[in-house]
């Protein structure tokens, strides 16, 4: 593997550039700290895994892809312009393999961890948010498993793909639910799930 990563400060900037919605820019941010936080947990390269979550989405707003095209539009023309940018191939390959649709298997862990983690983050800011306390700081693992069982509640997140996602990649859900919520506390501030207290 290459060994020169993009530098996090320009990847930011390229998302923040071409993603002018702030809760799309905060999904983006949470799933960088699930990716680094399971980087950390398997012994992976912690800024390597962060740069696929930090860039899955950033494509999203410009190439929405509702036909969900297999090589057209989000993620794939995202992917091309990281490609021009030297982006590592592994980096790209999981962020493909985020899509179901783009017909890119998930092979390695890294690629398995962004699809465990992007609808999970989702789930997550949405249970914070309805919170008293708008708060990631108390909210609990038992909390997401009850709101995810709501059908109504969230409704764009996919349930299918959360549990799809912990299952491929080999860990229970409580403690995957655990972790996800945990990285998220460590940048609450930035993901504006800090609560009033924060």
């Amino acid at each position: 593997m290459p060994t020169s990563l993009p530098v996090r400060a320009d990847a930011l900037a390229l998302m923040q550039d071409w993603t002018p919605s702030e809760s799309l820019r905060g999904h983006m941010l949470s799933v960088e700290g699930a990716m680094r936080a399971y980087a950390a947990e398997f012994g992976e390269d912690v800024e390597r895994w962060g740069l696929a979550g930090l860039m899955h989405d950033f494509d999203y707003e410009r190439f929405p892809n509702n036909a969900h095209a297999a090589d057209a539009e989000h993620p794939s023309e995202g992917v091309r312009h990281l490609r021009g940018l030297a982006y590592p191939e592994d980096i790209l390959e999981a962020i493909l393999g985020h899509a179901d649709y783009t017909g890119v298997a998930r092979t390695s862990r890294m690629a398995k961890t962004l699809f465990a983690v992007d609808e999970l983050c989702g789930l997550v800011t949405a249970c914070a948010l309805v919170r008293p306390s708008k708060s990631v700081n108390d909210l609990e693992p038992s909390s997401v498993k009850k709101k995810m069982k709501d059908k109504a509640f969230a409704r764009g997140v996919s349930r299918d793909d959360v549990v799809n996602g912990a299952a491929e990649l080999g860990v229970e859900m409580d403690a995957h639910i655990a972790l996800v919520i945990a990285s998220m506390r460590e940048r609450a501030a930035l993901l504006g799930l800090a609560g009033a207290q924060g």
